[in-house]
C-alpha cells in the first residue's frame, strides 16, 4: 500500500532550489522576499524569541558585523514568531541598555520579520517540534543573488551561532562561483583552493604531468594558489 501524504505536510526548502517567496511586515517596513533582494546575497535567519539572552548576543553581533557583510554584497534579514511591537521594544532595549563584549549602543538596522502566525517559519522548516513547537530554532539560509538557496544551517535553541563561520560561508560561496573552484576544509581567503576533478583520464594525466600551478595529491585531488588579494578584490565591494 502506498504511503499517504497528509494535506498539512510541507516540503521544506532544499539547497539548489528557489527560496520560498513571502510578503511580510518587519521592523523596517514591508518586504517582498526574495524579489526585492535580487542581485544581492542574503542571510535569512531565525531566532527563538525576543528578550532572550542568546538571541540578544546574536543580534548584537550581527548588527556589529552588518557593514562587513554589506561589503560582501550580503544583506541580513531576521525572523522570530514574536510580534512587531515586541521586536521594536527589544531592539530599543539592546541599543539603550545592553553592553556585551565591548559592544554597546548597538542599533539593529536590518529588518526583523513579524511572524506571529508562524507561516514563514513553517515554510522554511524553522519550527522543529522536537526542540519547540512555539519557538523557531536558530536556522540560517544563505540565498544567492538569483534567489537560490545555497546553504542551510540549523542550530538548537541553546547554541549561539558562530558569526565568523557565517561570514566565511559567504566569501567561500562567492569565491567558488567566481573562480569555478571548490574550497577545502577550514578554507579562508588566501588558502589554496581545490581544482574540479578531471573529467577524463587524459585530462587527469595532463594535470599530473603539469604541476607548475597546482599541487596534485592524486588524480582526483588537486589544489592551486588563489591569492587573498585576488579573492577579496573580486568578492568585496570597493
Amino acid at each position: 500500500m502506498e504511503p499517504s501524504i497528509q494535506p498539512s505536510a510541507v516540503m521544506l526548502p532544499r539547497i539548489g532550489e528557489k527560496a520560498p517567496a513571502f510578503k511580510v511586515v518587519t521592523t523596517q517596513g514591508e518586504i517582498d522576499f526574495p524579489k526585492q533582494y535580487e542581485g544581492s546575497w542574503v542571510i535569512l535567519f531565525s531566532h527563538p524569541a525576543d528578550f532572550t539572552p542568546v538571541c540578544t548576543s546574536e543580534f548584537m553581533t550581527f548588527a556589529s558585523m552588518e557593514d562587513q557583510f554589506a561589503k560582501a554584497n550580503c544583506k541580513l534579514v531576521g525572523l522570530s514568531v514574536d510580534g512587531l511591537y515586541s521586536h521594536i521594544a527589544w531592539l530599543r532595549t539592546i541599543k539603550e541598555k545592553i553592553e556585551y563584549k565591548g559592544m554597546k549602543n548597538v542599533e539593529v538596522k536590518f529588518p526583523l520579520i513579524e511572524d506571529i502566525t508562524m507561516e514563514v517559519a513553517k515554510r522554511y522548516g524553522m519550527i522543529q517540534p522536537g526542540e519547540s513547537s512555539t519557538k523557531a530554532v536558530r536556522a540560517v539560509f544563505v540565498i544567492d543573488p538569483k534567489g537560490v538557496i545555497r546553504t542551510i544551517i540549523y542550530y538548537p535553541l541553546s547554541l549561539g551561532r558562530n558569526f565568523d563561520e557565517l561570514y566565511r560561508v559567504i566569501l567561500a560561496l562567492q569565491t567558488a562561483d567566481a573562480f569555478s573552484v571548490a574550497t577545502p576544509a577550514d578554507w579562508r581567503p588566501g588558502d589554496d583552493v581545490i581544482v574540479p576533478t578531471a573529467g577524463s583520464c587524459g585530462v587527469a594525466k595532463e594535470r599530473m604531468d603539469n604541476k607548475k600551478d597546482m599541487t596534485c595529491y592524486d588524480w582526483f585531488f588537486c589544489t592551486k594558489k588563489l591569492p587573498k588579494e585576488t579573492v577579496l578584490s573580486t568578492v568585496l565591494k570597493k
